[in-house]
């Protein structure tokens, strides 16, 4: 099937009605621009990997549950999900005060680059070491994926050729690795912000 011609709208329809492929096609189609959205907004790739992979899974949630208006607007639909996930992980940092984002402003033009002091080298590297330990207590097939997705930076259809899964399962392993990776950080109460 020639996807490279097939329009956005007809992909979202083909992917409801149950060809998970369309999904593979449409997420490789507009990862970079999507990735680098979300990257000029946090300038940090895990935080950035993070969001996207929220995206997706809103992404996923939404078509699935049958809730998706079809404009053949989907890429600035996407777009808008990870914007809305970009100001919520800012809110949960505190790293930003709350204003009211308007067409006349915008959250992201007050926010200043911020080098690493000394410091803040010292937290990030304590950070890693934190992280590192708790993806040691996930099951190993989500440790796998969350390696892969983390350290090696492949994208969720390498992950899934290589671990012979669907991308919707490598998709799913990282979802629950994040939430078990949440649960272990409440449990030893360890602090992953400064």
């Amino acid at each position: 099937m020639a996807n490279v011609h097939t329009s956005d709208a007809l992909l979202v329809k083909n992917y409801i009605a149950g060809d998970e492929n369309a999904l593979t096609v449409l997420i490789n189609r507009h990862q970079s621009k999507l990735f680098g959205f979300i990257y000029s907004k946090v300038s940090d790739r895990d935080i950035a990997n993070d969001i996207f992979q929220d995206t997706f899974i809103k992404v996923i949630k939404t078509l699935k549950s049958n809730s998706y208006n079809e404009e053949g607007k989907f890429l600035p639909w996407v777009m808008r999900i990870a914007h809305n996930l970009i100001i919520d992980h800012f809110r949960r940092n505190k790293k930003m005060p709350l204003f009211r984002e308007t067409e006349e402003f915008s959250i992201f033009s007050i926010m200043s680059d911020q080098s690493l002091t000394i410091e803040n080298q010292l937290i990030t590297e304590q950070v890693e070491k934190d992280l590192k330990r708790i993806i040691e207590e996930l099951p190993e097939d989500q440790r796998e994926v969350v390696m892969m997705r983390m350290y090696q930076d492949l994208s969720f259809k390498e992950i899934a050729e290589l671990t012979g899964v669907s991308i919707n399962t490598a998709l799913g392993r990282m979802r629950y690795a994040l939430l078990n990776m949440r649960k272990v950080i409440d449990k030893h109460k360890i602090i992953l912000t400064n």
